[in-house]
């Protein structure tokens, strides 16, 4: 089967879009897939750690505000 040409014209390279066709195999290669699967993982953890990462930051800065605004030494330790 011959391949065809790709048409670009009026399109922009645009992340988050692909196609993928999927071409049977028997055996299936246990190999390749274990690599994406792997690789799926791996981009998951880094959203979630850059998440979580995100929320800390936006919480350190929220204190970090009240904390000055009540008035004592943003240094100085409560209760002490």
């Amino acid at each position: 089967m011959p391949k065809r040409k790709q048409n670009n014209k009026g399109r922009g390279k645009r992340e988050g879009h692909f196609v993928v066709r999927g071409v049977r195999r028997d055996p299936p290669d246990m190999r390749k897939l274990g690599r994406a699967l792997l690789s799926l993982a791996q981009a998951e953890a880094e959203r979630q750690a850059q998440a979580q990462h995100k929320a800390s930051q936006a919480a350190a800065d929220e204190e970090e505000n009240t904390s000055s605004t009540d008035g004592g030494d943003k240094d100085e330790r409560r209760g002490s």
